[in-house]
């Protein structure tokens, strides 16, 4: 392990929150700090290229839309609401603001947030709940389908 890796793991509190933070709202490998975490927009990396950490442990799922609703469309949804109430506006101007308004917030949050979910489980060493003996099999039939292809 190296000096990153090992302090990734060990931090506490707000420094362990700080340091996900980070690594998830820029895209940076959650072991080095250095490598890029995303390939594209919301596709990650298979393995960082600065320190070779292997991104099979990243399923983060649904979590990013679900947390985009939450941090961004549901607080819009409340002020487009007392927007409407308080001003009364013609539709259109809905359309001119409300609607790219939410859109927008809720696309270019979903890199962030999945950034940070990824860099959670990495540092939190999170798995499902029993899931230990089945995730050893899986990765043990992948890198042995790996073996096989390359020695083809």
């Amino acid at each position: 392990m190296s000096e990153t890796e090992i302090a990734a793991h060990e931090l506490e509190g707000h420094d362990k929150w700080h340091y996900i933070f980070d690594c998830g709202w820029h895209g940076l490998c959650p072991r080095c700090h250095e490598g890029k975490m995303f390939r594209s927009w919301l596709k990650l990396v298979d393995t960082c290229p600065t320190c070779g950490l292997n991104y099979d442990f990243a399923a983060p799922d649904d979590g990013p839309a679900f947390f985009s609703q939450c941090f961004v469309a549901f607080p819009l949804i409340f002020l487009v609401v007392w927007f409407q109430v308080k001003f009364a506006p013609p539709m259109w101007v809905h359309f001119v603001t409300s609607f790219p308004l939410m859109v927008l917030g809720c696309s270019l949050s979903l890199q962030p947030i999945k950034g940070w979910l990824v860099a959670s489980q990495y540092v939190n060493k999170a798995q499902e709940a029993g899931t230990e003996h089945l995730w050893a099999q899986l990765n043990d039939r992948a890198a042995s389908r790996v073996a096989e292809q390359t020695e083809v």
